[in-house]
């Protein structure tokens, strides 16, 4: 069994999301997205569409998908780290055992600069943590 359409579909985007009214035509058997919003994380601001409006219930949605957003973020942001931790792993058991040296040519440039920028990001952040316990 199918669920029933949510009100309000948001389309995440770097920073926000777009937000969709969804338009259920069930008459000529479609469902059409209608562009209604956007909306900015940092800012908290939401911009309507030309001509748009949003009801007093689909407001709510926004903001409580907004404030779940920015509640789940900090642990999301975390989770991406783990999960590039695992990448970073599987990179090497790939590299080793099945990579061919033309794949390795095609990667190992952009891999040593990646890797050594966030080596870099962490040895800094390090060192400003060991300075602030000294100051302590």
């Amino acid at each position: 069994m199918i669920s029933p359409l949510p009100e309000l579909y948001f389309r995440l985007r770097d920073g926000g999301a777009s937000v969709f009214r969804m338009v259920d035509d069930a008459r000529n058997g479609r469902l059409d997205m209608e562009q209604v919003a956007t909306i900015n994380l940092r800012s908290g601001e939401i911009r309507l569409g030309k001509d748009k409006t949003l009801s007093e219930s689909e407001q709510e949605t926004v903001d409580a998908w907004l404030a779940d957003r920015r509640e789940s973020q900090p642990w999301r942001r975390l989770d991406r780290a783990m999960q590039v931790i695992e990448d970073i792993n599987q990179t090497a058991h790939w590299a080793q055992t099945e990579a061919s040296d033309k794949d390795l040519e095609g990667v190992s440039d952009a891999l040593f600069l990646a890797m050594h920028d966030l080596r870099q990001v962490l040895v800094r952040r390090a060192a400003d943590r060991m300075s602030e316990k000294a100051k302590d």
